[in-house]
């Protein structure tokens, strides 16, 4: 008798997706941007028309706690974390085809007709729904 987990809707796109998941080891939030700026002395040549900036400098810029945390990174720390922040864009992309994957078996099973309980539904981590009392 087949498995039914593997003839389930969308179910290949993401068994790769989870695959692909597997791999990101770590993950660092926020973006980065090199900037050149303008300082605070009158006399400065940023200050020219036209100006030359002082940079570029590389901005790590992300909120903690609700507020925007910005830090200045070094050229050797911007290659050490570069492959984690390119990790929390892949992650960003992955959650979003695997949210798109997730919906499509949702309206295939809508379509089919398949009743709420049948056992041909995804398993996994499912949380059953308590009614309120």
């Amino acid at each position: 008798m087949p498995d039914r987990e593997t003839h389930m809707p969308w179910e290949a796109t993401r068994r790769a997706l989870a695959g692909e998941l597997a791999e990101i080891d770590g993950v660092l939030p926020g973006s980065v941007v090199l900037r050149q700026m303008r300082c605070g002395k009158p006399g400065c040549a940023c200050k020219h028309d036209p100006p030359s900036l002082h940079g570029p400098y590389i901005q790590w810029t992300r909120t903690v706690d609700g507020k925007t945390v910005t830090r200045y990174l070094s050229d050797d720390q911007l290659t050490r974390y570069q492959g984690w922040f390119d990790n929390a864009r892949r992650l960003k992309e992955i959650v979003a085809k695997l949210e798109i994957a997730s919906l499509h078996a949702v309206e295939q099973y809508e379509a089919a007709g398949a009743p709420a309980d049948d056992s041909s539904t995804p398993s996994g981590s499912r949380r059953r729904h308590q009614p309120r009392q």
